[in-house]
């Protein structure tokens, strides 16, 4: 396994992090609303306003809880010097928001590496702005897209992965003894003023299809034995996390789940007793999200 070189810092960031993460979790736990939660419109995936590139794992964390901390409507966020680039200027007194990036010492950066697998790198750290800290630059207009379109490129994504989907009952979770998903049917799913019955049928399907990558022959996630055992509440904030990664970049309201409410407490003594497991659970996230694209093939989003 590769190693990665403390730097004098790195628990330092790890704690800012982790306290920014918490911080707008506790702000919205009494509504069960998380910062990748939205009920008017879809979380944006944050991306590099420069080089168009989106931001991964931890970064897309840290970032949509400092959007929903500051209340930023945009997903667009760059360096001091990027928007400079740009021929922005960020207004005076504005201050950034933390990210991080892993650096080989070799000296060629490898932005957002998966610590696990990187060669001896260091962490490093880094402040960028929203679109909205800054004067010059305008936020271009999301792509329109109707929701029969929407719905039809999920249903693709969700067939192409080939996973054993079970419509019966009233609940919605993964059977990783059977190795199949159980959800109730589509009409059962109540819309919103926002959402209708299939896009909340959909947000909960990429939930349990998130569970469904950690099966031992797939990517091999730890799952717990019973509800309030740490291993239990990790792999929910991972199919959480998963499941907003998804639901974003799909361009899906990601409203929070009732039934949710009773693991945010534990999230949250998650949190607070480990600084890195959130930087963890974003990258086993990912790494899920990675996963199903690639096995969901041109229905990928």
């Amino acid at each position: 396994m590769a190693s990665a070189v403390l730097s004098a810092s790195k628990t330092n960031v790890y704690e800012a992090v982790t306290a920014q993460i918490v911080a707008a979790i506790e702000a919205g736990a009494g509504t069960c609303v998380m910062p990748w939660h939205d009920c008017v419109v879809p979380v944006s995936m944050p991306q590099n306003a420069l080089t168009e590139m989106p931001y991964h794992g931890i970064n897309v964390v840290a970032l949509w809880a400092q959007a929903a901390t500051k209340l930023y409507p945009s997903g667009y966020w760059a360096s001091y010097e990027q928007w400079r680039k740009l021929d922005a200027q960020v207004r005076k007194g504005e201050r950034g928001s933390l990210i991080i990036f892993y650096k080989k010492l070799d000296g060629d950066a490898e932005p957002e590496a998966d610590e696990a697998d990187a060669p001896r790198i260091v962490l490093r750290h880094s402040h960028v702005f929203n679109a909205y800290q800054v004067e010059g630059w305008d936020v271009p207009a999301p792509p329109c897209r109707s929701e029969v379109e929407t719905n039809e490129q999920i249903a693709a994504f969700v067939e192409a992965t080939k996973a054993d989907i079970r419509h019966g009952g009233h609940t919605a979770c993964y059977h990783r003894q059977g190795d199949h998903i159980a959800m109730p049917l589509p009409e059962h799913f109540r819309g919103t003023p926002t959402s209708s019955p299939t896009e909340a049928y959909y947000a909960v399907l990429l939930h349990e299809l998130t569970h469904w990558t950690g099966a031992p022959h797939r990517l091999d996630r730890v799952n717990g034995k019973r509800f309030g055992d740490r291993d239990y509440a990790f792999e929910e904030l991972v199919a959480e996390l998963g499941a907003a990664f998804l639901c974003s970049a799909f361009r899906l309201v990601n409203e929070p789940r009732p039934d949710h409410a009773a693991y945010i407490s534990h999230w949250l003594d998650l949190l607070n007793r480990d600084n890195r497991a959130i930087f963890a659970a974003a990258a086993l996230a990912q790494q899920a999200v990675e996963y199903l694209r690639v096995i969901a093939g041109s229905g990928q989003p």
